[in-house]
């Protein structure tokens, strides 16, 4: 199984279309530092107990990703402390990251690290045939409806995958 370093707001994505259990399809293992499921995913209060019970997994920082995510901190203008954290557990770890935060994926492009968001996730639940056609345009609509509030994708990515498969959007 193939491990995933998680950013927050990928989740958020996925809980404001109804849809948070969908990433747990495909065959990773997300991870996620004890100290962003204990302090950051308070908002909503049972989006941390919820990414639990699906499979996320709370794993405790090593001392050189501490002193790395300090580093990221330090180096980095705009990540957040918990961007910092998940940054460095994929670095350390020499997995994927997943996150939609745009200063996070250009901080992990300068240290080498391969980023995946929630357009790569929906992509794949497509590509491996684990949602249908319809239920992959459907998600994009939903996504397209919502986007612009918590939802913050790439509008033209959206309509280019609905366009692809000859759907209208919104």
């Amino acid at each position: 199984m193939k491990y995933i370093s998680s950013d927050t707001n990928v989740w958020i994505d996925f809980l404001e279309i109804g849809e948070l259990q969908l990433p747990f399809k495909l065959p990773y293992t997300y991870i996620m530092s004890e100290l962003t499921v204990q302090d950051e995913i308070l908002n909503p209060p049972e989006l941390g107990r919820t990414l639990l019970s699906y499979g996320l997994v709370a794993v405790e920082l090593t001392t050189d990703e501490l002193i790395l995510a300090g580093k990221y901190y330090a180096k980095y203008r705009n990540p957040y402390r918990y961007d910092c954290i998940a940054l460095a557990i994929a670095k350390q770890r020499n997995i994927v990251l997943m996150t939609g935060d745009k200063h996070l994926r250009a901080a992990a492009e300068s240290e080498n690290v391969l980023v995946i968001g929630t357009i790569g996730i929906l992509d794949q639940l497509y590509e491996t045939e684990t949602i249908s056609t319809d239920e992959y345009a459907e998600i994009i609509k939903k996504l397209q409806k919502e986007n612009g509030g918590k939802v913050r994708l790439p509008a033209n990515a959206l309509a280019e995958r609905l366009e692809k498969l000859g759907k209208k959007g919104r």
